[in-house]
């Protein structure tokens, strides 16, 4: 008996990249600055590409964006951190 006709094809996976910019942005928030944040924005951006490159197959667009911003934001506070405590 053949198989039936039609199914759903692969569940879309999500991507590893954009999952580990969001926990690099976190730590890096949270402790390392811009050890932490610098790849925390690279990461989010190949993961930003690679989710728009795949037609659906991949997910987690969300989690590169979060990992932009926190890599951000890390960034930002070590600079500020740095010039505030060098200033006085």
């Amino acid at each position: 008996m053949p198989p039936a006709p039609g199914g759903y094809g692969a569940a879309p996976q999500q991507n590893k990249k954009a999952l580990w910019s969001m926990i690099l942005g976190i730590v890096g928030l949270l402790c390392c600055g811009i050890l932490a944040g610098i790849p925390a924005l690279v990461l989010s951006n190949q993961a930003k590409k690679e989710i728009q490159a795949s037609n659906g197959q991949s997910t987690g667009s969300g989690m590169a964006t979060a990992g932009l911003v926190l890599g951000i934001l890390s960034i930002v506070s070590t600079v500020i951190s740095v010039i505030y405590y060098t200033s006085t």
